[in-house]
């Protein structure tokens, strides 16, 4: 079954001479709906049209067969290199650029076809970029273990990376990469493995590994980048090393690990070295990110954090479609995610059904136990792939990382155009989904209060309320800042009962 056979929807060409050069290039390609694909993309994203230019051939063959299976054999390539012909570091490079440049034209094309689900779209996407972190890893360790850089490990020792772990993290350890994302890593390696007197050399060495992963994948050539990538979700990064022990990580996380990095943590995943470590590493995080108490104080952590975010980036809380991000705004991706992780947060602890590492999952595990409404799970899954489908449309027009709407009249016609929507029809759906996610959000981060410390009490209840904040359940700061969240609630119930005094 070829990729013509399989096609379900077409963009439509925002640029149509530039429609027709795209067109142009395949002049075998003699199926309409196919050729209406073509026409769509090129002309509405100067991205995909380079790419069709650049891989003109390759692509003409992977047209010739369903997606999946072209996906496949780049895949296959990439995997299983010539053991007996080591490569040079550069020439991986340029196989690796190449392959994601392939990557991103099939997936584009696919997504805009409707051939491809958003979850096939972000599926290929992350495996090819655990793919990659894995051959550059692997390449990397070879070469200090050869030099003998590396106390104790052999070319046996290459496929477990001697130790060393990444770790996958936020969109990626979820597997839900975009078509422009950063990777956020984490790299740890496994002192158990080395002599205590070997420490110090391995750690410089694994140290080197990843300054010089981070430059294979993210440097910028003639060929493009592979994947930006970013170090800075790893514990205290502006003081600790870009590989570190996965023992002193684990003693951080124990002892100072905060709200946000639980939420992180939720969706860490090993990707590439030794991944048997790096799962049992996770797993003796177990308690950290999952406590048994019910965590509502994470709430209020999320909140401000989202508060900060706004801040930081100048975002108004309000909707206004014109250059709205839609990752970080009002209604956006970002606040669909902390309401499903704050959550898995608060109940994971005691319901292991809770730990998932997806979002749209994330909300249907929540709502099967009974933690929000099945309605509002349906929704805001609805919302949050409609808000996806559009941040990749953002983003392949010029393979940029924005998440922001148009500016300009023009430049939500041509978002219209690769969408295959009409541009009114595409601003209101956009607006009612945006109001929506706010509102639904909006009130289990920020609830209004209850009126119940506005309720008069008699003097005995006030003499018993003064005493509560003299228990020693009440000692911490952490503990004032969940009660005052309950109060309120509390005293609202006290005052509709029977006998409140009791």
């Amino acid at each position: 079954m070829s990729f013509a056979s399989r096609i379900t929807r077409s963009p439509r060409p925002f640029d149509s001479q530039r429609g027709q050069e795209a067109v142009a290039l395949f002049p075998a390609q003699r199926d309409g709906a196919l050729r209406e694909v073509l026409a769509g993309a090129g002309g509405s994203s100067p991205y995909l049209l380079g790419l069709m230019h650049r891989h003109r051939d390759w692509l003409e063959r992977a047209l010739e067969q369903p997606p999946d299976a072209a996906f496949e054999r780049l895949m296959d390539a990439l995997m299983r290199p010539d053991p007996d012909r080591p490569v040079a570091t550069a020439a991986l490079g340029a196989a690796l650029r190449q392959a994601k440049g392939r990557v991103a034209l099939l997936a584009g094309l696919a997504d805009l076809a409707g051939i491809w689900t958003l979850e096939s779209v972000t599926g290929a996407l992350t495996r090819f970029a655990d793919l990659a972190v894995s051959r550059g890893l692997q390449h990397l360790v070879a070469g200090e273990i050869a030099r003998g850089k590396l106390p104790g490990a052999g070319p046996e020792d290459v496929a477990q990376a001697a130790g060393m772990c990444v770790l996958a993290m936020g969109k990626m350890g979820a597997r839900e990469l975009n078509y422009s994302s950063d990777i956020d890593l984490i790299c740890l390696f496994d002192e158990t493995r080395f002599h205590p007197d070997d420490y110090g050399e391995a750690r410089a060495a694994f140290v080197r590994v990843t300054r010089r992963l981070m430059t294979l994948l993210s440097e910028p050539t003639g060929e493009g980048y592979v994947f930006r990538t970013d170090l800075r979700l790893r514990p205290d990064p502006s003081v600790t090393p870009v590989c570190l022990s996965m023992e002193a990580a684990e003693r951080y996380y124990e002892s100072v690990g905060r709200t946000w990095e639980r939420a992180a943590l939720i969706k860490a995943r090993p990707c590439a070295g030794d991944l048997r470590a790096g799962g049992a590493w996770l797993e003796r995080l177990r308690p950290f990110i999952w406590r048994r108490h019910l965590d509502f104080a994470a709430i209020r952590d999320a909140h401000d954090m989202r508060l900060r975010i706004r801040e930081h980036k100048r975002l108004p809380g309000t909707i206004r479609l014109e250059g709205h991000d839609l990752k970080l705004g009002a209604g956006g991706i970002r606040e669909i995610e902390f309401f499903t992780q704050t959550r898995q947060i608060i109940a994971g602890g005691r319901d292991p059904s809770l730990r998932v590492r997806r979002t749209v999952r994330g909300l249907e595990r929540l709502a099967a136990a009974g933690w929000i409404a099945q309605e509002d799970a349906r929704l805001l899954s609805e919302d949050y792939r409609a808000h996806r489908t559009v941040e990749h449309r953002l983003q392949m027009i010029n393979d940029a990382q924005t998440h922001a709407l148009p500016a300009s009249a023009e430049g939500f016609e041509r978002l219209a155009a690769l969408c295959g929507r009409d541009v009114g029809e595409l601003r209101a759906d956009l607006t009612r989904r945006l109001d929506r996610v706010s509102r639904l959000t909006e009130g289990f981060f920020a609830p209004a209060a209850p009126a119940g410390d506005t309720v008069a009490f008699s003097p005995a209840s006030e003499q018993v309320m003064e005493r509560w904040r003299t228990y020693p359940a009440m000692r911490s700061a952490r503990a004032v800042e969940i009660f005052a969240r309950l109060r309120p609630g509390m005293l609202a119930r006290l005052a509709r009962a029977a006998r409140p005094d009791e």
